[in-house]
């Protein structure tokens, strides 16, 4: 019988912010792929429907674990309990992520400490959390999705910026701590992704957002799920510690 490329028949995964925009064509695009998924996010209404939807499309019984990510207890318990559920675990997604944007002068400390707690803490804890039992396995794939803002920096976002560039250099580290155990570390970084956040956008943004984007438009959500389908699988072991842009040319990073 012919490999087929990318296949993570087999394998499970659990993927933060599972039933956003990003977050649900991620879970498709590893779903379709044959894995088994834990689908998290903080809207257990939202998160069963989206399950029901999954397992509709693509079998494999996928189930839900509800947390809050702004919530260290919740944050803790959450790799147990997919694991639980699982069986094992073999691919950490961490996309989930919040906006509190602000300009620098006006940015109030709550808004500073939300982004921070959500978008770079919670994902440090996984990551943790994660890291032990995918040692003892001797093998896993954690892939933390950031933004081409991470690395570019973005006005009256300094504190999302700070959170992305942080998750960037954290999973470096990783990387090099868990390398030798068949552990790979890496990240994703979109560009401007469609979603219905981006759809209620006035015409004149959309088409100056566009014009900033060499490809002259903004990608899709499965472009983001089929970057990280890749990074999950077997083929990509030999990568840990890159970040993947996927941003339709807009910003060219070494």
């Amino acid at each position: 019988m012919e490999h087929k490329l990318f296949d993570l028949t087999g394998m499970t995964a659990l993927v933060t912010g599972a039933a956003g925009g990003i977050g649900s064509e991620i879970a498709r695009g590893l779903a379709r792929q044959g894995a088994r998924l834990a689908l998290s996010g903080s809207n257990g209404a939202k998160l069963r429907a989206f399950r029901d939807e999954l397992n509709a499309e693509f079998g494999h019984d996928h189930v839900e674990v509800t947390c809050d990510l702004s919530d260290p207890a919740e944050v803790e318990k959450l790799i147990p309990a997919a694991i639980d559920t699982l069986g094992r675990l073999d691919v950490l997604v961490n996309n989930a992520g919040i906006t509190r944007d602000n300009l620098a002068m006006r940015m109030k400390d709550e808004e500073w400490d939300q982004v921070i707690r959500v978008n770079l803490e919670s994902t440090f804890r996984l990551m943790r959390a994660a890291a032990r039992p995918m040692m003892k396995s001797k093998f896993g794939r954690i892939i933390n999705i950031t933004s081409i803002v991470g690395a570019t920096g973005n006005p009256g976002q300094m504190n999302y910026c700070a959170a992305k560039g942080g998750v960037t250099a954290m999973s470096k580290s990783l990387a090099q701590e868990l390398a030798s155990r068949g552990i790979t570390v890496n990240c994703v970084a979109p560009g401007f992704i469609r979603t219905a956040m981006t759809d209620v956008l006035p015409d004149a943004q959309k088409d100056a957002l566009n014009a900033k984007i060499p490809m002259g438009r903004m990608g899709e959500g499965a472009d983001i799920g089929a970057a990280v389908a890749y990074l999950a699988s077997k083929e990509a072991g030999y990568i840990t510690g890159q970040t993947l842009h996927v941003n339709g040319g807009m910003a060219m990073l070494g």
